[in-house]
């Protein structure tokens, strides 16, 4: 099978880049292994929430010098201050069409997002479902934040979040509650309490009776306040709609939360990115892998997967989105990192006792978050210090940058996603191009 751009990794670089591709009317498919990081994800867009140095950011686009300064070699970097607005603008553009409204502070600056764990994130793009806590003044104007459950939900422990919560000094004049509220049918439903998750939940409130019975017992359990935080558990791809229902049969202000996974606020992006791709005419060939590729002359000639044996995929132009350690786009040995499906140059550090903190949860950065593929100012990757012309990396497989520590992880997978997207899309005008003025001649 042959194809203009071909795809593999089905995360947010991954999608980013091929729908941008398919939107410029590119052959372009995806090969996806299997749930993408996505179903771990807040369902928020990090842009760049901590510098290098550890210095928290305020606001990121006023942030790039520094930056530049104290890491070089970041993607970010690497695009440029102008390239990275130019994607996040697109995609903020693009999930809209899908009906996802992701938006940031009026100035564009960060906010804080509230975990499960009744602390916060700082983040840059949240879904409209999401209340947004400023950096300063975060309490703002609340007086009673209500942390409900359902149930029997073992995934939002609304107790531990409002001890936390309650702990902050901006929230010490504010009255945090917590409520526990049955879900309709719960006797019925129940099966085995380890698969009472948020997927399960969903899919009884979209039951339109059953929401209005749920709505009446919030109102119950709840009495008054100024915000209702609840564990994200309102369907993936109609979850805003059925919020603004709940709303207004309540009269709450309700916020979500992500939850262990499956996230449905992280899904819903995912769905809404796959559709989007489908509708532009784009493939994605979910649960397949590509297990190795052939180099010849300085280009990726075919690639070979699992479920196509020894029919080879063909593509003009190839992007390797596979993540790092988490999804095994990279993989680690007693003393090296590898890249393990085409064997690119990677950075590592030599002394394995110098990749890690002595402590798992440290204030500090892990240096290892920081190893990954050599790639050049194009996302070019090279095998054995040769450039691959037609090969090119994005997201969490690319080195020299921390998406943990500096929460930019989904920022970047955007931006570099686009960026391959826009060069694949020059290339590929310029091919045809050639073959009009060939024809033309001829």
């Amino acid at each position: 099978m042959k194809f203009d751009s071909l795809i593999i990794g089905g995360g947010v670089a991954g999608l980013s880049c091929a729908i941008r591709c398919a939107e410029a009317g590119m052959k372009t498919a995806v090969i996806a292994a299997g749930q993408s990081a996505l179903h771990f994800s807040s369902g928020s867009i990090d842009f760049l929430s901590r510098l290098p140095n550890g210095q928290p950011v305020y606001h990121p686009m006023a942030a790039f010098d520094e930056l530049q300064q104290q890491s070089p070699e970041h993607p970010y970097c690497k695009l440029g201050k102008r390239k990275v607005q130019e994607a996040l603008d697109w995609y903020q553009e693009m999930i809209k069409a899908r009906g996802i409204y992701l938006s940031s502070q009026e100035d564009e600056a960060n906010h804080l997002r509230l975990t499960p764990m009744g602390t916060f994130r700082s983040t840059w793009l949240s879904q409209q479902t999401v209340h947004q806590f400023p950096l300063t003044n975060t309490a703002g104007e609340l007086n009673h934040i209500a942390l409900v459950t359902i149930d029997g939900f073992r995934d939002f422990q609304p107790k531990l979040a409002a001890d936390n919560l309650s702990k902050l000094a901006q929230f010490k004049d504010v009255k945090i509650t917590t409520a526990a509220v049955e879900l309709p049918d719960f006797e019925e439903m129940q099966r085995n309490p380890c698969e009472f998750r948020s997927i399960d939940i969903s899919r009884v409130l979209r039951d339109e009776r059953k929401l209005h019975a749920f709505a009446k017992s919030m109102i119950q359990a709840v009495g008054k306040a100024d915000l209702v935080v609840l564990p994200a558990v309102f369907g993936n791809g109609d979850g805003a709609a059925i919020i603004k229902l709940l709303e207004g049969l309540t009269g709450f202000t309700i916020c979500e939360l992500p939850t262990m996974p499956p996230s449905l606020l992280g899904i819903r992006l995912e769905e809404a990115m796959k559709s989007h791709l489908k509708m532009l005419g784009g493939i994605i060939l979910v649960g397949d892998e590509v297990q190795r590729g052939d180099i010849e002359n300085g280009e990726l000639k075919r690639v070979f997967t699992r479920n196509h044996r020894d029919m080879p995929l063909i593509a003009d132009n190839y992007l390797i989105a596979t993540g790092s350690f988490f999804s095994r786009g990279m993989a680690a040995q007693r003393l090296s990192i590898d890249e393990p499906i085409f064997n690119l140059d990677t950075v590592a550090i030599p002394d394995r006792d110098q990749w890690y903190q002595p402590e798992f949860f440290t204030s500090k950065a892990h240096p290892f978050l920081k190893m990954g593929v050599i790639c050049n100012d194009q996302l070019q990757a090279s095998a054995n210090n040769q450039t691959v012309d037609n090969l090119f990396c994005a997201g969490a497989l690319l080195a020299h940058y921390d998406p943990v520590f500096e929460g930019c992880g989904s920022g970047v997978a955007i931006s570099t996603g686009f960026h391959v997207a826009e060069q694949m899309i020059s290339k590929h005008t310029a091919h045809q191009n050639q073959n009009n003025k060939e024809r033309t001649v001829a």
